[in-house]
């Protein structure tokens, strides 16, 4: 079993900036790809971005690009997501994911495990 916990979503004004992290425990040496995911109310699961085991491969969704960046801690089985310049549309709970495949997946049905999900709300 893995378990995926994510933490740091909360209420930031537009403009600003917001650290997500996702700590993987149980089964972690069954992970390679990581991937953060956000829904809105109504909405289906959007990707966000995803990173490779080592780091050297990353996947961004076109509304986030040059704006997050993700990355990795394997010493602490910790993934980060990034979050600067916010806008109101970013609004939404945010998912951790992760798949045992080696490759960049761009879409939730790719991904076996997530967590609980964290809430980021973007004021204008």
């Amino acid at each position: 079993q893995v378990q995926l916990v994510e933490s740091g979503g909360g209420l930031v004004q537009a403009g600003g900036s917001l650290r997500l992290s996702c700590v993987a425990s149980g089964r972690t040496f069954s992970l390679n790809v990581m991937g953060w995911f956000r829904q809105s109310p109504g909405k289906g699961r959007e990707f966000v971005a995803a990173i490779t085991w080592n780091g050297d491969g990353t996947g961004y969704g076109d509304s986030v690009k040059g704006r997050f960046t993700t990355f990795r801690e394997n010493t602490r089985r910790t993934v980060y997501l990034q979050m600067n310049n916010l806008k109101p549309e970013d609004t939404a709970v945010y998912y951790c994911a992760a798949t045992g495949d080696w490759r960049i997946r761009f879409t939730a049905s790719e991904y076996g495990y997530w967590g609980q999900g964290t809430q980021v709300t973007v004021s204008s």
